[in-house]
């Protein structure tokens, strides 16, 4: 009896960077579904709108470097990219302001370092913290959640409103936009509301911000999910979760009235999203294991503290972009034993 044989190597080859960008993807659309669902098509419009740019973007600084374009276009690294940036801005976000993040994405923080593989910073957070601090009006003008709506937008009008800036006739920015759970927080708190007060109102549901909560429970299951395929490891989504999780139960055990349960910091903004699908940058975070539980730790610690004390109500991105910082000292710092090497050997 005759059996085949091959050549060698026998191991089974790695993702490429194609394979994995895409399971990213994969584990990003229920989230974006109920994003959808809850803050409408506005939601779709800037993913379609920033993936666009960002590809656009990607293969004209690919021509002018003279490199290669189709590789680097297809390895869906812009396309996450864009992906992420547009979660993270507001659904009726004017064209124009989603341009100017993904020009700072791809051609500041991704091709001014070298592109894939060098850039020293998450693409997406820079381009969204860039946002932030230049446009802080538009930035905090997010809609209420569908079961609080007064107004429901169809895709016709969300496109006039994007991609011109208009209005139906009698409606106005105050009647329409809301803040996020977060935001209502710090306001609230700042003006000596309590907690309890402040979780009474109707934007708030049974354990975190109306509609937030389902969010980023979603975005949990996508995240466990690259998890369980080994796209990513459990080092800095753990470090992040557990941190930002602990030290707001020990302040809000201390002073309840006034610190959030640590329920809200989880499920109310961008802690779950940015724990497993940004915190989890191969390139930009840590590389070895001690290394990612120091990275998730330091930007669930400075994430707490931002929200905390700082004049954001959302730290995650600033968090992240400070421990990208970091990551190549904390490489430094935690790299395995080299296998056969003893500490009574380095002297050899």
């Amino acid at each position: 009896m005759r059996f085949e044989t091959v050549t060698s190597p026998h191991l089974s080859p790695a993702l490429s960077v194609n394979g994995v960008m895409r399971q990213v993807l994969y584990a990003l659309v229920p989230g974006t579904i109920a994003m959808t669902w809850f803050f409408g098509w506005g939601i779709l419009v800037n993913v379609a709108l920033a993936v666009i740019l960002c590809v656009a973007l990607e293969a004209l600084v690919l021509k002018l470097r003279r490199r290669p374009i189709t590789p680097f276009v297809t390895d869906l690294s812009a396309v996450v990219t864009g992906w992420l940036l547009a979660l993270a801005i507001p659904p009726l976000t004017p064209w124009w302001i989603t341009f100017v993040g993904v020009v700072f994405a791809i051609i500041i923080a991704k091709h001014l370092y070298g592109g894939l593989g060098y850039n020293v910073f998450n693409p997406a957070m820079v381009g969204y913290v860039v946002l932030v601090i230049s446009f802080p009006r538009e930035m905090t003008l997010w809609l209420p959640p569908s079961s609080l709506a007064e107004y429901a937008f169809d895709l016709p009008q969300t496109l006039s409103i994007i991609f011109f800036h208009q209005l139906p006739t009698g409606l106005t920015w105050d009647m329409i936009s809301s803040a996020t759970p977060l935001d209502r927080i710090q306001t609230e708190l700042g003006l000596d509301r309590s907690m309890a007060d402040i979780q009474a109102s109707p934007f708030f549901g049974m354990i975190a911000g109306i509609g937030w909560e389902w969010i980023n429970l979603l975005f949990l299951a996508g995240g466990l999910w690259l998890i369980f395929r080994k796209i990513i490891t459990w080092h800095a989504p753990a470090a992040m979760l557990i941190t930002l999780g602990a030290l707001s139960l020990l302040f809000w055990l201390i002073a309840p009235a006034s610190h959030p349960a640590p329920w809200i910091h989880l499920l109310s903004g961008s802690a779950i999203i940015g724990a497993f699908f940004i915190a989890t940058d191969p390139v930009s975070g840590s590389t070895t294991p001690l290394g990612r539980v120091i990275f998730g730790a330091g930007v669930g610690l400075i994430t707490f503290v931002i929200r905390s004390w700082g004049g954001y109500a959302e730290g995650v991105a600033f968090a992240i972009l400070l421990m990208n910082m970091m990551a190549p000292v904390i490489d430094q710092y935690t790299q395995p034993r080299t296998f056969g090497k003893t500490r009574s050997s380095k002297g050899l």
